[in-house]
């Protein structure tokens, strides 16, 4: 039988998307890292979470990032700005006590970090330094297994840990290079980190965005050569934005996806797809 949406009070109409969304996301704490300036993937999540309800933490590199972040931090009226240097011992457990001091738990993390020597991501796999393996591995992947460890005793039953990954960690993509098994790695550490944490009702997921002009995409050699193709090839021939980005980081976040986890999800308008 029929029953006209209108008539149901107060659900809110299934067309509203912010209707639908803030509801699953308003009173949820989460800290997003990797903001750099207002085109990074790690802002347009950000302020899509914080759109749907969600308070915010947010992390600044150094005291140089630190100028560009805390104006962001402002507009979406995010709750702490903090610093987190990865590679510096000690910052990320400070960081988390002052979480767990602030809030008492969490919600969500969002990990959209990523880093490799220009002359090891330039140059060919099989010419890397172990060094600059290292090191890209450390910042790009084992950040994530890192913070994952730190939030567990703090995140909520459904809670949701989200990193960035790329589609060169599937396929071999022209100067994608160190970093194509650095993100391989990425993506398995999160199935393995979805069973383990499963029990807990953690899930774990990867978010797979298409190119995006973005201050980390333009240490990639010939950048444009990269655009210019997933134009070409997408089924609708565009790019996808950091807006729909953060779109589908709140779906995940959220109780929608809730019978999901360990997945690698695309948001690059198909690419993925195309042969």
């Amino acid at each position: 039988m029929f029953t006209d949406p209108n008539s149901i009070d107060p659900l809110p109409k299934v067309w509203d998307e912010n209707a639908r969304i803030g509801d699953m996301l308003k009173g949820k704490r989460g800290l997003v890292v990797g903001v750099a300036n207002g085109d990074s993937i790690a802002f347009g999540c950000a302020a899509k979470l914080r759109a749907f309800g969600a308070d915010i933490a947010l992390t600044y590199l150094n005291e140089k990032s630190r100028t560009y972040v805390e104006p962001l931090a402002r507009q979406i009226d995010a709750t702490l700005v903090l610093p987190l240097d990865v590679t510096q011992p000690g910052q990320m457990q400070a960081l988390f006590d002052r979480l767990r001091d602030t809030w008492g738990s969490l919600d969500f993390v969002i990990h959209s970090i990523a880093f490799a020597p220009r002359d090891d991501l330039h140059g060919r796999i099989v010419d890397c330094s172990q060094s600059g393996f290292l090191q890209a591995m450390q910042v790009s992947c084992h950040s994530f297994i890192e913070m994952a460890h730190h939030a567990e005793p703090l995140m909520n039953p459904g809670g949701a840990l989200v990193t960035m990954s790329y589609y060169g960690a599937d396929k071999v993509v022209n100067n994608y290079n160190l970093m194509g098994p650095v993100k391989a790695a990425l993506e398995s550490a999160v199935r393995y980190m979805a069973k383990e944490l499963g029990e807990k009702d953690i899930r774990v997921f990867a978010v797979s965005p298409g190119p995006l002009r973005t201050r980390a995409a333009s240490g990639i050699a010939h950048f444009d050569e990269l655009i210019d193709m997933a134009v070409a090839r997408a089924p609708g021939h565009r790019l996808v934005d950091i807006a729909e980005v953060g779109r589908a980081v709140a779906f995940l976040v959220g109780g929608g996806a809730s019978g999901m986890t360990g997945d690698v999800i695309y948001v690059d308008a198909g690419l993925h797809n195309m042969a």
